[in-house]
């Protein structure tokens, strides 16, 4: 089609219109009008076929017509006539607000959430944005809390009951696990599977993209308050059977003419997209998304290739593959939908290292050597606890031997159960290769480097040789010069993408910072190791806060050990009132009342202990131990396992002498709210 260039700003003489001009102009069937980029700015256009009579008054007075904002011009042979106005200054103000908006690092609203957790200020500006669209792209940097800001969406609107959240496979259970950590209501949170789907009416589903085809009719067949798609760039290609199993298919049109109906996309009154990347590589990628979201806005990929693609014919077909006015396409995006900060624009919220525990489903093979290593570290898992609480009581002992003896058992039986369980791991770290292997794609599509940390050998070679020359490794065998060749590669070479490294060789000594994204492939027994390993990118030169995930299978030694190390992160392993890092076996279970007591402590405590807080305390612990039953939840208050030993032991004394009287306070305190106040109080010392 030829336009006339933008009408506005003409400055030619008005005559006098036709009478019949108006009359003939109110009869035009218009288009539905739509927004085009001009070289003035936008501008709202509305097209129609130019008839007899519209013509003939164009010829009589085209001044008046072009002075109204009518152009006229030929298209496919005959003479149309568009109408340009101006987009209305209300809409530009909103617009600009709406900038604003998907840049804003804070925003003063309330937000519900949960006792004990806390949205960081640019999560509470995401999380508005998105409360105030039927649809939103959350395009935050990785590592900066899109899931968080996601589940603020479903807090901030209590309509929103019927909950679909399609995600890659591997990040299925930590979906539910954040869910359960941030809802600030109680919900049905169900995983499906390539057979099971439910019928829930108030409750979430959560699925992976490769089963959606097994449940199409079930997902498309009902309206979802609100859909959320994770790591929504594996949907850029519009001819993809999962990207069809989401946004559908509109059939082409001499499909159409045949009867081809293409396929429905599903259909949810909210619409939440998350994505790091949400152009990888080149804009044609990020229609499919935005066009599922607000087709209104983004109606054609045609109109939008031509606009943003430098879509244009090179004598083998159209390429799409360019990109044009990219400061226009980010702002439309601004103004509609996406909201994107990176690191740097919120780095003083950010702390200097954020831990997540991504833990993998186990599958195939992967199913039987978690199994068998579970079975292994419960069949010594008692006899350990046994021998840790020996050490403990032991601490309230006269007789330094009874002490020494203790720990000496406790370390023989860990060092067994280390050996035993070794083996065990390596069969599971192998058996989570290829999800490792997944992830690790992706984390480096959206950080650009990542540090990866393993512990075997064959499984830092099986990693690298899937990676190839964008990789580099270092083990324990890699010589001198070939460390520092790796280090200096990976730091320089943009082409380098992923630094592997054996958790005792690569952990220490070495400079990372190209790198804020470190991902423990494989954990090591020793917290410390694992810090120093983290250090690696955290360190002088780094400039952004670093984000480490530990990968685990569900229910394995590793995901059980993930999870205390990042709950506290230096675990003291106090048998020898030393560090767990100079002990050098499997993490016993620390958290209980006394773990961080040494026995010089209880020794200096026991002198300031009253007759009466010793009486007290005898009794308290005497009711506590009635009341465990082997550390499940008694009214809302869990016992640990190692404390309930301690403590059925401790009571089991006639009367307690003022060291046993120490470590009994330290478990009564610890679970003070299922004691009487005026029992508490006494055994305090504060009556």
């Amino acid at each position: 089609m030829t336009n006339i260039d933008d009408p506005f700003n003409d400055t030619r003489t008005v005559r006098q219109a036709p009478a019949t001009r108006d009359e003939i102009l109110d009869h035009i069937r218009w288009s539905k009008q739509r927004e085009v980029a001009t070289k003035r700015g936008p501008r709202l256009v509305k097209s129609a076929a130019a008839t007899t009579e519209i013509l003939a008054a164009y010829n009589q007075d085209r001044n008046w017509f072009f002075q109204a904002g009518y152009s006229f011009g030929e298209f496919n042979g005959r003479m149309n006539i568009t109408r340009w106005e101006e987009v209305p200054k209300a809409l530009v103000l909103a617009r600009v607000e709406s900038l604003e908006a998907s840049r804003a690092t804070d925003a003063d609203v309330q937000i519900p959430a949960p006792d004990g957790c806390d949205y960081l200020p640019f999560q509470k500006a995401g999380i508005a944005y998105g409360h105030a669209r039927t649809a939103v792209l959350f395009g935050d940097e990785m590592g900066l809390g899109k899931t968080v800001e996601a589940i603020g969406l479903l807090n901030a609107d209590p309509t929103l009951k019927r909950i679909l959240v399609v995600c890659p496979a591997s990040l299925k259970l930590n979906w539910r696990h954040e869910l359960e950590k941030w809802l600030c209501r109680k919900r049905v949170i169900f995983i499906a599977d390539s057979k099971l789907f439910p019928d829930l009416e108030d409750g979430i589903v959560i699925i992976n993209y490769d089963i959606l085809s097994r449940h199409t009719k079930q997902i498309k067949s009902v309206e979802w308050d609100a859909v959320i798609i994770d790591e929504a760039h594996f949907l850029k290609n519009k001819d993809a059977l999962r990207t069809r199993q989401v946004f559908g298919r509109e059939p082409k049109r001499s499909q159409k003419a045949a009867g081809d109906q293409g396929e429905p996309a599903i259909r949810a009154r909210k619409k939440i997209l998350l994505t790091g990347t949400p152009i990888a590589n080149r804009p044609n990628e990020i229609f499919p998304l935005i066009h599922f979201l607000d087709p209104e806005n983004w109606p054609s990929f045609w109109s939008f290739a031509r606009r943003y693609c430098g879509a244009h014919n090179n004598g083998f077909g159209w390429d799409v593959s360019g990109a044009t006015n990219l400061d226009e396409l980010q702002r439309k995006l601004r103004e509609t939908i996406l909201i994107r900060r990176l690191k740097k624009d919120v780095l003083t919220e950010l702390p200097p290292k954020r831990r997540q525990i991504i833990e993998l489903p186990a599958t195939g093979a992967a199913v039987a050597v978690v199994k068998a290593e579970r079975a292994a570290y419960a069949a010594r898992e008692d006899t350990i606890l046994a021998e840790q609480a020996r050490v403990e009581l032991a601490k309230a002992s006269e007789d330094p031997a009874v002490y020494a003896e203790a720990v000496k058992r406790l370390r023989k039986c860990m060092m067994v159960a280390f050996d035993e369980i070794s083996a065990l791991r390596h069969e599971t770290a192998v058996a989570k290769i290829p999800q490792l292997i997944e992830f690790t794609r992706d984390a480096i599509e959206e950080s650009g480097k990542v540090v990866l940390f393993l512990h075997h050998k064959d499984c830092v070679a099986a990693v690298a040789r899937e990676f190839g020359n964008a990789a580099v490794m270092l083990v324990g065998d890699t010589e001198m010069a070939d460390r520092q060749a790796a280090v200096d590669r990976f730091q320089n070479d943009p082409t380098c993408t992923l630094f592997i490294g054996s958790t005792m060789a690569a952990g220490v000594g070495i400079t990372l910072t190209a790198s804020a994204h470190v991902i423990i492939g494989e954990l090591d027994w020793v917290p410390g190791n694992v810090t120093q390993a983290e250090d690696r990118t955290h360190r002088i030169g780094q400039r952004e806060s670093v984000l480490v995930q530990h990968l685990v299978l569900e229910n394995s030694l590793d995901a059980h050990i993930a999870k205390t190390i990042v709950r506290k992160q230096e675990i003291i392993e106090r048998a020898l009132d030393v560090r767990a890092e100079d002990d050098g076996g499997p993490v016993a279970e620390a958290g209980h009342a006394t773990h961080e007591t040494s026995r010089k402590a209880v020794q200096e405590e026991a002198q300031t202990l009253t007759p009466t807080q010793i009486e007290s305390t005898t009794r308290a612990i005497r009711l506590l131990a009635a009341m465990c039953d082997g550390a499940r939840l008694i009214d809302g208050a869990g016992f640990n396992k190692l404390d309930a030993q301690i403590g059925k032991s401790l009571a089991g004394w006639s009367s307690l002498t003022p060291r046993q009287a120490v470590l009994a306070r330290k478990i009564c305190l610890k679970y003070r709210r299922q004691l009487p106040e005026e029992l508490y109080e006494t055994m305090k010392g504060t009556v």
